[in-house]
């Protein structure tokens, strides 16, 4: 079975966005990776199907109702799929979640807007919250195009090097090195020349050692930690 995004989400209309472009749109339309959205609207309470309500105890804004996200959730084939809610609250997305899900069967998400989700439909259903950085976004749609894309790279057969998997940031701990090409010297900056010497222990030796540094000035936090994939 091929992995299948579910998207639950007021604006259908904001997929696939980028993830019909270049090969990650080139994998969905061939059949590698599957993608449906659910409009939470038709879901909705009323005449005029609405999807909120104002929060318990008073406040700003406004909450999207538990009975209409769990019949939106509900209508999705779980297919044995994790239900994830974009959430600025939620666990930070990692190269090691996306690696985990691409390996599954697909994920299911459902898109947040306004103050939230009532909080017993995310206990009732077992949603896994997830944020795609410290940040707050109008809505979850665009935090959904990350993850997705994230997950559907990671794909066999979707992308043109799968080496590339292996040598990028996060994949075995560290960021990504450095990376150059021509011309050899532009605006009195030149390639370093371990990298034009042909001596590819002394490349892979340099490459590891600038991984290494960056990794340490930049996200000491990675220090010791390693994919699980």
């Amino acid at each position: 079975m091929a992995f299948t995004a579910s998207v639950v989400t007021l604006f259908p209309e904001a997929f696939p966005a980028t993830l019909g472009l270049s090969l990650i749109g080139r994998a969905l339309r061939d059949g590698v990776w599957s993608l449906e959205t659910v409009q939470l609207r038709d879901f909705g309470q009323g005449p005029h199907k609405n999807v909120d309500d104002t929060p318990a105890g008073g406040g700003a804004g406004m909450v999207i109702r538990a009975d209409v996200a769990a019949a939106a959730l509900d209508s999705i084939p779980r297919h044995h799929r994790p239900i994830i809610y974009l959430s600025p609250r939620g666990k930070p997305l990692t190269h090691a979640m996306a690696q985990d899900w691409a390996n599954g069967p697909g994920v299911i998400l459902f898109c947040g807007r306004f103050e939230g989700l009532d909080e017993r439909v995310i206990e009732a259903r077992g949603i896994e919250e997830v944020a795609v950085g410290d940040a707050v976004l109008a809505g979850g749609e665009a935090a959904a195009l990350v993850l997705l894309e994230a997950c559907v790279r990671l794909l066999p057969g979707v992308l043109g090097n799968e080496a590339s998997l292996s040598e990028e940031s996060f994949a075995d701990g560290t960021l990504e090195q450095p990376q150059y090409t021509r011309p050899r010297e532009w605006e009195g900056r030149a390639i370093p020349d371990v990298l034009l010497s042909g001596d590819h222990a002394k490349i892979e030796a340099w490459r590891r050692a600038e991984r290494e540094e960056l990794t340490a000035q930049r996200r000491p936090d990675l220090k010791g930690k390693r994919s699980e994939t």
